[in-house]
């Protein structure tokens, strides 16, 4: 019996992973470095210190993440200026589950203040019963901790759990932490490889409906 569903936020409640496609090349492209949009979608919910990682795999051991990183956010934070679009159906279904007296929770790869500051924004605070961030925990996504953390914070086993997420990083998270995952695409589709890992694919948020 579900009990709980716990949200990614972008990409899955906001419609936010398109920005962080356009971003990263271009944060790139002003210290030098090139990058592929596609490239970037490598990047999705990747945490630390997955993130870090990467970069030095790809552009060798003196990259500096913390610098290139601090630029992409003040990106992102201009392309965010008109507004934070909403992916269709969260408010609707964020509602609903609470009528039906499901607990509400988020599990994202942001960090607490920006997470709270963008659902202040877009009127989604108080939606949440918890939120949790990726600085809550030691390792970031597709690591388990955050979803593991998450279940924990909300005193159910992973089985009672549903995880929904948009991006490869997010599903191995929530997968390994033995949630049963709902993969809502965004940017791409599932491959084989995490089509075994889901327990839906769903065309929208307001899918969810269907799986209680």
């Amino acid at each position: 019996m579900i009990k709980a569903v716990i949200f990614d936020l972008d990409g899955t409640i906001t419609d936010t992973e398109q920005f962080y496609r356009k971003a990263w090349p271009e944060a790139l492209g002003r210290f030098g470095y090139k990058c592929d949009p596609d490239v970037a979608l490598e990047l999705r919910s990747l945490g630390r210190p997955f993130a870090p990682a990467k970069f030095k795999e790809w552009y060798g051991e003196d990259f500096d993440y913390d610098k290139v990183r601090s630029v992409r956010k003040e990106i992102i934070e201009e392309y965010l200026k008109p507004g934070i679009p909403l992916k269709p159906g969260a408010e609707e279904i964020l509602s609903w589950l609470r009528e039906q007296g499901i607990t509400v929770a988020l599990a994202t790869a942001n960090d607490l203040p920006r997470t709270e500051r963008y659902l202040g924004r877009i009127g989604l605070k108080e939606a949440f019963d918890r939120i949790i961030c990726a600085d809550m925990v030691k390792q970031g996504k597709p690591a388990p901790d955050i979803y593991s953390y998450a279940c924990k914070a909300l005193e159910l086993d992973p089985s009672e759990v549903f995880a929904v997420e948009d991006s490869p990083n997010g599903i191995r998270s929530a997968y390994a932490a033995g949630c049963n995952v709902i993969m809502i695409p965004d940017l791409t589709e599932p491959d084989d490889e995490l089509k075994k890992m889901l327990y839906a694919r769903l065309d929208c948020l307001t899918d969810i409906k269907t799986l209680f």
